[in-house]
């Protein structure tokens, strides 16, 4: 074969062929290739090293090895890098143009999108750097002269940046010895070096591994090492706590996790391959409490307040607060203010926040998801401590609301002037008529009863709520949390909604469409106290956020702040959401959608996770409602910028469906990673504050839904642990390890059940199983 996929094993670079076509694209698309690719292209180079690799001019030597390899294949690879944008299309041209000649084998788009990378056929008369340099003068490019050897690797891109591949490249082929390699520094900006890495540091800003480990065990084991019993275990706890803080690095997670108990070393790298194969988080609080025990331990033997060590870990956990700001795109005006008003920290929040907002604006505007037709009904709740800093959100949601809020003034006073002629018409026979006002801007701290009648007078538009003290809900609903409850779930799916009044001065409230969105902030104790039930359906509704832990933070130097020009390019988008009506359906993002679904649907399969693979089905509604609110705001922004704010509000008047067709060309490619971001970010939240509640739930003998509910584990996948080998008894041992002691044998058989209908394991014989090819070498989902 003349490709080859690169993995390690103890720290050396290993090969083995890629069979054919289908093999080659499968691997190409493995994982998070295509994440980690578009944040490599938006300057996240450290990503590169988790990219898969290939190498297309040598083979293995006999021991299946790279390093010092001599045997060349038939092709040669070659890299054309640093080309300028403008030049890129014309080189891309000038290689296709003379593929024949060339013989050309495979082209594809570098990394880092400044170049390319091709395979050709090997003139076996010419040596390696001959070759290049043939290629190069027929092409008229220079090839990167760092990247002239036989074992150099190539960061591999996914399908979509692949240009032409032809089958030859998975030919059988003769081996033929090369010249002596030529030890050359990898200066080329998209290959890595065959050799191994340098030493492995010994500490993470400044606090050493080894001291990081021993407080480890300490905290979280009562002091005591990993024994045989519980080695496998603990060791894939470790290793997926440390991933974070050695940069998801397989080699120096292998050099500072040791053998615990005569820990065969293989099978300590099964724990680290399966810790590096669950999926990429924020750094988890456990390891932070940690990293802070171990600095403040040092502190106190040093006897000082602090150091430039304390800084960098400061810095360290404020940059793991921006992990999902980091992934998101550029947004549209009034997001993007919304965002920059918060800070980068509190991205999350306040997008979660402002959403609703959002969708009860855009009140007209109804999207069909999965075949279903709905308007874009949300709710949310952001949680944080006292000073987390989620008071910044109030004035954004002011903002937001503000023309809104403005018309309630107005019908609020008439209400007032009704009351006063009342109170003087109280010993009259004829009474002034009470107005039924269209209120939308709802306070939480009401009756239900008068809240209901609110929402009956909205004339069909969305009512929206805000608190900015979840307590208060708390308190003024505690008696009635079971009917507040009802209406938000009610809302949610804008269903029919109808109150009985029990006097005849009462009002009778009957909803055909109940349209209410809400956005609460509060500690978590409240959270726990509006959330209290979790079996009916309620907690899947709500969309929830939670602040960083700030506890130990400095003062920023210039706290962020809602600015007037900031507020007015919100309050700008706002008005134009008012004026979009009609109905629509986004093929790409529905397609996100499903591709997301799906993708966490084989995750929770592998770890047997019901409490998962149940919270994907409303997130990935509430993903599809958030990224289509905010899809509106870019079509906002660019009317705005073509016509001017007045000319904007003009073609929305005049042209009633054109916000419709700017919506379906606003499925970028980046706003579509919005939706990813999004739904990864809910069910982050969502499993960090309800997951045990609801386990527990389903598992009390107050729930008669029935079936065989399982204690899961929190950041594990049964699946990732077993060998591709396996027999039914490691099965049951992991599951156990994972779950606890009440897994059954018949639980074990159902999972097992699962997975051979999915095509994830194959029966080999009475009791034995096999992973599927196809899984084995999927890669790391991060």
């Amino acid at each position: 074969m003349s490709v080859h996929v690169i993995t390690t094993d103890g720290g050396a670079k290993m090969m083995r062929p890629v069979l054919d076509r289908e093999e080659y694209l499968r691997l190409r698309n493995s994982g998070n290739q295509m994440q980690y690719l578009d944040r490599i292209r938006k300057g996240e180079e450290g990503l590169k090293s988790q990219l898969v690799q290939m190498n297309y001019s040598c083979l293995p030597n006999d021991d299946g090895s790279l390093k010092g390899s001599r045997r060349m294949t038939t092709s040669v690879g070659m890299d054309i890098d640093h080309i300028p944008a403008a030049e890129m299309a014309a080189v891309r041209e000038r290689v296709l143009s003379k593929k024949d000649e060339l013989g050309l084998l495979m082209l594809e788009e570098s990394a880092r999108g400044a170049g390319y990378h091709i395979a050709f056929r090997r003139r076996p008369d010419l040596s390696q750097e001959d070759n290049l340099s043939w290629a190069s003068d027929l092409l008229g490019v220079a090839f990167d002269k760092g990247a002239k050897d036989i074992t150099r690797v190539f960061f591999t891109t996914t399908e979509r940046e692949l240009i032409f591949l032809d089958d030859e490249l998975f030919k059988v082929e003769t081996f033929t010895d090369a010249p002596a390699p030529v030890a050359e520094a990898p200066d080329a900006e998209e290959e890595a070096p065959a050799d191994e890495k340098e030493d492995s540091p010994k500490d993470y800003n400044g606090l050493p591994y080894k001291d990081i480990i021993a407080k480890w065990w300490e905290m979280y084991n009562e002091g005591k090492l990993p024994m045989k019993n519980n080695r496998d275990v603990l060791t894939f706890e470790l290793a997926v706590n440390l991933r974070h803080i050695c940069g998801f690095d397989r080699e120096l997670l292998d050099s500072i996790i040791p053998c615990y108990d005569h820990f065969p070393h293989a099978q300590k790298m099964k724990c680290i391959d399966s810790a590096l194969s669950e999926k990429r988080t924020q750094m988890p609080k456990r390891l932070k409490d940690v990293l802070f025990q171990v600095r403040r331990d040092r502190m106190n033997a040093a006897g000082d307040a602090g150091s430039g060590d304390d800084k960098g870990l400061e810095e360290a956990v404020q940059e793991d607060d921006r992990f999902y700001y980091n992934r998101l795109p550029k947004m549209p005006q009034g997001v993007k203010e919304s965002i920059d008003a918060v800070g980068p920290a509190l991205s999350m929040p306040v997008l979660t926040g402002i959403c609703p907002a959002i969708g009860a604006l855009a009140t007209g505007v109804q999207l069909d998801i999965h075949g279903i037709r709905n308007t874009l009904n949300l709710i949310a709740y952001i949680a944080g401590d006292f000073g987390s800093g989620k008071g910044g959100i109030d004035p954004v949601i002011e903002a937001w609301l503000s023309e809104v809020v403005a018309l309630d003034k107005m019908y609020q006073v008439q209400e007032e002037e009704w009351r006063v002629k009342k109170r003087a018409a109280k010993n009259k026979k004829e009474q002034p008529e009470e107005p039924k006002l269209p209120v939308r801007f709802l306070t939480l701290n009401n009756t239900v009863a008068n809240l209901a009648e609110r929402l009956a007078n909205t004339d069909g538009k969305h009512a929206f709520s805000f608190t900015p003290e979840a307590d208060t809900v708390a308190q003024k609903w505690k008696t009635a949390l079971s009917d507040f409850s009802v209406m938000l779930r009610q809302s949610y799916d804008g269903s029919r909604y109808d109150r009985e009044a029990r006097s005849a001065d009462a009002v009778n409230v009957h909803i055909d469409h109940l349209l209410w969105n809400v956005t609460m902030c509060g500690t978590p104790d409240a959270l726990y106290r509006v959330i209290n039930n979790y079996t009916d359906g309620f907690q899947s509704r709500v969309a929830v956020a939670r602040t960083p832990d700030n506890t130990y933070s400095p003062l920023e130097d210039k706290p962020h702040v809602l600015t007037d020009r900031q507020a007015e390019r919100i309050q700008q988008v706002a008005h134009l959401l008012m004026l979009m009506q009609g109905a629509v359906t986004l093929p790409k993002l529905e397609a996100k959608g499903r591709e997301w679904l799906e993708g966490v649907r084989l995750n929770a399969i592998k770890s047997d996770d019901k409490v998962q693979a149940r919270q994907r089905f409303r997130i990935c509604v509430t993903a599809q409602r958030m990224t289509c609110c905010i899809m509106l705001c870019r079509v906002a922004e660019q009317l705005i910028a073509k016509h001017g704010y007045n000319g904007a509000e003009m073609q929305l008047k005049t042209r009633p469906d054109l916000w419709k067709a700017m919506l379906q060309k606003a499925q970028t490619p980046q706003l579509l990673d919005v939706y990813e971001v999004i739904a990864d970010y809910l069910m982050d939240t969502a499993l960090f504050f309800f997951r045990d509640r609801i386990e527990s739930a389903f598992n009390s003998r107050d729930y008669a839904g029935g079936g065989d509910r399982q204690r899961m584990g929190r950041n594990d996948s049964i699946f990732a642990r077993l060998d591709v080998d396996f027999g039914f008894e490691g099965a049951y041992q992991h599951s156990v390890s994972v779950k606890g002691a009440n897994v059954t044998h018949n639980s074990v058989r159902q999972m097992l059940k699962n997975w051979k209908k999915q095509g994830l394991i194959v029966q080999t014989d009475a009791g034995r199983y096999r992973k599927v090819q196809e899984v084995c070498h999927e890669g790391h989902r991060s």
